[in-house]
């Protein structure tokens, strides 16, 4: 019996058709219900027929749905699970720096892989790269001093003053102290590394005073020195070389400086030289002129490390010689095949005029063709060719060319010694350079064949123009004669 305030369920008549007749009903083998009700056909029976085959039909499906999606997630789970085993076989070849690898794999999550860290594991066989050697310009104390007002600095500057007027006798003390105390200026100072010195004027043992030009991207080197007692242990380079790597930081492109005639070998060597690259508008009006100075200029490369300028050299050096061998390693390996025995009759009849022998020495024509034959010859072996040798190569090892090449040689370093010398004459300040027809509007309508010693320079480094050393007196009358010309005798 139901409870009270319950409700009593109506028991709805499950009917089945038995007429085989009827399409538009479906059909059920089902039993019908134990409550006596036969099954209608009229029309009012109709909903109540097809409430109770629903009711019979809905627990099937339902558990043949059922049924359907368990099979989906027990096919997932175990593509889950295979998924998870490859992972786990690949990550233990994969990984070698730990043991007891393991992984944890849920039925309803990703896979994880999780490592135990085991202190009796066997390091890593991976190679390391080798340590970068160090640099020695770290253990140099330096330091780039302003006039900033402060104690230390003012100390520093005052240490400064004092090398360069020790070192640079010709240079006026107020000159050089109104430069060095400007704040416009920098210096970089080179420190000493004894104790004893620390916060004096005695610790600078080297230094350099520039202005810089942050809009023109140029410096300015005013003044250079190394105290005497460091100068042979190649404080002069390093300082350079500090100075270049801190102008990158200040944006600094080029550096410019006037040489007198004992720096001038010092600048080359820092990379500095008489050519001057950059524009002319931008430093000029800047900078002031001296007499007697040579203006020379440095480009400042932002990607060189140039503290590392051996070590950078030695490296591209082993890499250009590595290149070299494997080029050229395999000519030695090639194996030819004997040569035949009339290869030796043929060459036998101009062996006696072989560039090789005694009778070849000389410089006419029939030396040349002489040459010429032997140099043939010599080609005509198998793998000469094939080892890189030219014709030009053999005719530039005959005594004959060597000789040339000798003479030639000497007569070019002689010439270049005479222009050296010129040049570094106290008088030779306006002969070095050639004229600048901008700024000397009407110099070419007076000069017709101008010459300086730069050009000079320029044609014997060419090797080809001068041919004896009285051609290159008859250029230095010319440049003497052109300079009387345009400006008069009583100038």
């Amino acid at each position: 019996m139901p409870g009270p305030g319950r409700p009593r369920k109506r028991k709805l008549p499950l009917s089945t058709n038995h007429n085989k007749n009827n399409d538009n009903e479906p059909s059920s083998r089902s039993r019908s219900s134990d409550s006596g009700i036969p099954a209608a056909s009229s029309a009012a029976a109709a909903p109540d027929k097809v409430q109770s085959q629903s009711q019979k039909i809905s627990p099937t499906i339902a558990k043949a749905s059922f049924a359907k999606q368990q099979q989906k997630e027990d096919e997932k789970i175990t593509t889950e699970a295979n998924s998870a085993a490859e992972l786990k076989v690949k990550s233990e070849n994969d990984t070698n720096d730990y043991d007891g690898a393991s992984s944890a794999i849920d039925d309803e999550e990703e896979p994880t892989i999780t490592t135990n860290s085991n202190p009796n594991a066997t390091p890593s066989t991976k190679e390391t790269p080798p340590p970068k050697p160090s640099n020695p310009y770290d253990s140099i104390r330096r330091a780039i001093v302003v006039n900033d007002g402060s104690r230390q600095n003012l100390i520093r500057l005052i240490g400064l003053k004092s090398l360069f007027a020790k070192q640079l006798p010709k240079m006026p003390k107020e000159y050089i102290a109104r430069l060095v105390f400007d704040r416009r200026h920098k210096s970089l100072a080179l420190l000493s590394n004894d104790p004893d010195r620390r916060d004096t004027d005695e610790e600078i043992i080297g230094g350099i005073c520039y202005r810089a030009y942050e809009e023109m991207r140029f410096a300015e080197i005013a003044f250079c020195a190394v105290s005497a007692s460091q100068q042979v242990k190649g404080y002069g380079t390093k300082l350079m070389n500090l100075l270049k790597m801190h102008a990158v930081t200040e944006g600094i492109e080029y550096f410019i400086t006037y040489a007198d005639n004992y720096a001038i070998g010092y600048f080359k060597k820092q990379g500095f030289t008489k050519a001057v690259q950059m524009p002319k508008a931008r430093y000029q009006g800047l900078i002031k002129d001296y007499d007697g100075g040579t203006i020379m200029e440095c480009y400042v490369h932002p990607s060189i490390d140039f503290t590392r300028v051996p070590e950078t050299i030695a490296a591209q050096r082993k890499f250009i010689l590595s290149r070299i061998r494997a080029t050229t390693s395999k000519s030695d390996k090639v194996i030819h095949p004997p040569l035949p025995p009339d290869f030796a009759l043929n060459l036998e009849s101009t062996s006696r005029g072989s560039s090789f022998g005694a009778g070849s020495i000389g410089t006419g024509s029939g030396a040349a063709n002489i040459n010429t034959k032997a140099a043939e010859r010599a080609l005509a072996i198998p793998g000469v060719v094939e080892a890189g040798w030219t014709a030009a190569d053999l005719l530039s090892m005959t005594r004959g060319t060597k000789d040339a090449d000798q003479k030639k040689h000497q007569l070019k370093s002689e010439l270049m010694s005479l222009v050296n010398k010129v040049s570094d004459q106290q008088f030779a300040w306006c002969f070095r350079d050639p004229v600048n027809v901008e700024e000397v509007k009407d110099y070419l309508d007076v000069i017709s064949d101008p010459i300086d010693l730069r050009t000079m320079e320029k044609r014997i480094r060419k090797g080809d123009w001068y041919k004896n050393k009285h051609m290159l007196y008859s250029d230095m009358m010319k440049m003497v004669n052109n300079c009387k010309l345009y400006n008069g005798e009583g100038s």
